[in-house]
């Protein structure tokens, strides 16, 4: 891979689902042609994206919706996309491995090669968002692709309120950081505020403390998963390194949202910062466990 570029595009696109794949995959494939079009040298689309978000509720049959890497119904498709346009494209699916099931991610460059497989580390599991019940915690460890538009950090939505997801991308050498998402309204008997406020403040608290762009990207629409529905309160947007929301859509817009990262600049400043210089990781330990009591064996 040749050094990071001083600046890279990207766009972060929004749109609405369907319980249709090809339907899905098509427009999807329409937006990142689009965000070519303009300019866009990394393309990043929303949390599964293939189908509605049916983790609304609990159903055996949609299991009947993952596909492994190996010939997968669209993860070729996106390769060849990527090779054509030339764009970098991290790409959500529902993985089947053996046994088990996935919420993941490949990182499709520039040319068109798959850099690898990411699998969602942290998991939800509440009214409306029921993951546990499909997805087997991540096993693949945080992960940065060396891309041809730099190194790209991406977690996968529940991912982007852990301050520790973003930090280990950082220190494993990411030049930005991403997020694809499917968020929205919560059921009526949740206390949680159906707001993109809150759900914004945790990644740009990210773009803060790293000193780095984040981009996040949503989907829209209202979508009926059984006897439930929600509504995708979009807001897709991108922060700049110093924690300003620089470019971001509407609750309704679909698009491409298209904006330039001045990554060397964003490293100039990281460094300036001094936050990883005076780190003191020999003192986290209680980090490690889920009491906060440190152990030794």
């Amino acid at each position: 891979m040749s050094r990071t570029p001083d600046t890279v595009k990207l766009a972060a696109v929004q749109m609405h689902v369907t319980d249709q794949l090809e339907d899905n995959v098509a427009r999807a494939e329409a937006h990142v042609r689009d965000a070519a079009r303009q300019g866009a040298q990394v393309v990043l689309l929303p949390e599964l994206f293939e189908n509605l978000y049916f983790c609304q509720v609990e159903r055996e049959d949609y299991f009947g919706l993952a596909h492994p890497i190996e010939g997968h119904p669209f993860i070729g498709r996106f390769q060849n996309l990527a090779q054509e346009l030339g764009v970098v494209l991290p790409l959500s699916y529902f993985e089947a491995a053996g046994q088990a099931h996935y919420n993941s991610l490949v990182c499709i460059d520039a040319d068109g090669s798959l850099l690898g497989n990411y699998r969602k580390t942290h998991i939800p599991d509440g009214p409306g968002y029921e993951e546990k019940y499909y997805f087997n915690p991540g096993d693949t460890g945080f992960k940065i692709w060396p891309t041809r538009y730099g190194r790209v950090g991406v977690g996968i939505c529940w991912d982007q309120w852990y301050p520790e997801t973003a930090r280990v991308m950082m220190l494993q050498g990411a030049d930005f950081l991403l997020y694809p998402t499917a968020i929205g309204s919560e059921p009526a008997e949740v206390e949680t505020p159906n707001s993109h406020h809150m759900w914004q403040r945790a990644m740009v608290g990210h773009a803060v403390s790293n000193s780095t762009y984040v981009g996040a990207a949503n989907r829209i629409g209202t979508e009926r998963v059984g006897d439930l529905e929600q509504t995708y309160y979009g807001h897709t947007f991108v922060s700049d390194y110093t924690g300003e929301i620089v470019a971001e859509l509407g609750e309704q817009e679909e698009g491409a949202l298209v904006h330039d990262l001045h990554l060397a600049e964003a490293k100039k400043f990281r460094a300036g910062m001094g936050f990883f210089r005076d780190r003191r990781p020999e003192l986290y330990g209680a980090l490690l466990t889920t009491d906060g009591v440190t152990r030794r064996g």
